[in-house]
């Protein structure tokens, strides 16, 4: 499996996006960057999108692309792809008529570019030749990461938004994660104010690592703001984890 990180920053400035990461260029795990980074053909190619989390920086593309598919008349359908309460709130508040039109029936229901999709936390989805496994997460709000496993036995855990979840690593159990994408938001000085919001420091990040089983063989940091990212970096390096990166905007990963 292929995953182009189209964005993996906890807050937006020049040349840091929000999260977005496309699997084999058809399958998003959230959008906070997507239209901004594909072009019309790389847009067209997207078939199903999972969100970690109702939150802007993690939903935000969804509209601008179901308006460039109607604008290009494009015969496109995606999937919204999440747990009920994530969905509600994106069809409460997002896609509502009044902050954005409702693409879920434009320009028709039987026609309509989007499609919400309901998982049950734990219950696997089959995706595009992959399994896709919602597990719950500790954030500020309802939220789950999802385990992607594919042909060969490969597994990647991308957790979106997280603070620390023991709860998570006990429910995937034995299952040896080959990459894990997880967060890493604050430095250290800021770990009340990360615990409090449901995000993780280097140092928090170290001690998750404990409670995981099997410790996996690539660890990606995504979500870090970029004002502390200097601070955030120099953190991570002093845990001393084998094949641990920051990732950029634009990097490729390989599971």
């Amino acid at each position: 499996m292929k995953i182009k990180v189209l964005g993996c920053s906890g807050a937006e400035f020049p040349g840091h996006n929000p999260p977005g990461f496309l699997l084999d260029g058809k399958v998003l795990f959230d959008a906070g960057s997507l239209t901004n980074v594909l072009d019309t053909k790389g847009q067209s190619a997207i078939k199903d999108i999972f969100i970690t989390h109702a939150h802007l920086d993690h939903i935000r593309g969804i509209s601008f692309l179901a308006d460039n598919i109607i604008v290009e008349k494009r015969k496109q359908r995606v999937n919204i792809i999440s747990i009920p309460s994530v969905i509600k709130t994106i069809q409460r508040h997002l896609l509502n008529d009044s902050l954005w039109p409702d693409f879920t029936m434009i320009p028709d229901y039987e026609n309509a570019v989007l499609k919400y999709v309901e998982l049950k936390v734990g219950k696997p989805i089959a995706v595009n030749g992959y399994k896709i496994t919602p597990y719950e997460v500790n954030h500020s709000v309802p939220a789950v990461g999802y385990l992607v496993e594919g042909k060969g036995g490969k597994r990647l855990f991308y957790t979106g938004d997280t603070g620390p979840a023991g709860a998570t690593w006990k429910k995937i159990g034995d299952k040896e994660i080959h990459s894990l994408i997880i967060e890493a938001s604050f430095p250290n000085r800021m770990r009340e104010l990360a615990i409090l919001t449901g995000h993780m420091t280097p140092q928090l990040l170290g001690e998750e690592l404990q409670k995981l089983k099997h410790m996996p063989g690539h660890i990606y940091i995504t979500h870090p703001k970029p004002q502390h990212l200097k601070a955030i970096s120099a953190e991570l390096g002093k845990l001393k984890v084998k094949n641990l990166k920051v990732l950029r905007d634009g990097d490729t990963i390989t599971v």
